[in-house]
C-alpha cells in the first residue's frame, strides 16, 4: 500500500500559490517607483528594471498581487538588490497585505524560506507595499544603503519580533 501525503501552510500560504500568476502592476506603480528611485539617487545608488526573474517568499495576499520588481544597482552584489512594489486598490488594503506579509516573515514556515540573516524593509505608500529582503554579508557595502534610502518612502510595517 503506498501512502501519499501532502502539506499545506497554515493561512493558505504557498510558493508560488497553485495557479496564481499575477499580472505586472504595470503603471501603477510608477509614482512609488519613482520616489524610490529618488530616495536611491540620494545615496549614489540607481534603480533599474530587474534583469532577471525575481519573486521572494510570500505570504497570500502578496502572491496574488500585481507587482512590479526593480533592482538597485550594487556592482559588487549583481544578483541581489532587488525592491518588489505590489500594487493594491486601496491604501488598506496595502496596508493588510503588508502586516499579512510581515506575519508570514515571522512564522515557522515564512523564516525558513529566507537565508538566515535576512533582513526585512516593508512599506506602504499609499495604495502600494514596498518590500526589500537583503542580507548585511552582501559582498556591496551600499546594500545597507539600500535599506536606509527605503526607510525614508511611505510608512514601515514592522516584521514581528
Amino acid at each position: 500500500m503506498i501512502v501519499s501525503a501532502g502539506c499545506v501552510a497554515q493561512g493558505g500560504a504557498t510558493f508560488p500559490p497553485a495557479g496564481t500568476t499575477p499580472a505586472p502592476a504595470g503603471g501603477a506603480t510608477a509614482g512609488a517607483q519613482a520616489q524610490v528611485q529618488s530616495v536611491l539617487a540620494v545615496e549614489g545608488i540607481q534603480l533599474q528594471d530587474a534583469k532577471s526573474p525575481y519573486r521572494p517568499p510570500e505570504g497570500a495576499i502578496f502572491a496574488s498581487t500585481a507587482r512590479t520588481v526593480v533592482q538597485a544597482v550594487l556592482p559588487q552584489d549583481p544578483d541581489h538588490g532587488y525592491i518588489v512594489l505590489y500594487a493594491f486598490g486601496t491604501p488598506q488594503e496595502a496596508l493588510a497585505g503588508a502586516q499579512d506579509e510581515a506575519s508570514y516573515i515571522a512564522s515557522g514556515p515564512g523564516k525558513v524560506q529566507f537565508v538566515p540573516g535576512t533582513q526585512f524593509t516593508l512599506r506602504v505608500l499609499g495604495n502600494i507595499a514596498i518590500f526589500f529582503p537583503w542580507s548585511p554579508d552582501s559582498p556591496d557595502p551600499s546594500m545597507a544603503s539600500v535599506s536606509l534610502a527605503l526607510s525614508q518612502v511611505g510608512d514601515e510595517v514592522p516584521i514581528p519580533g
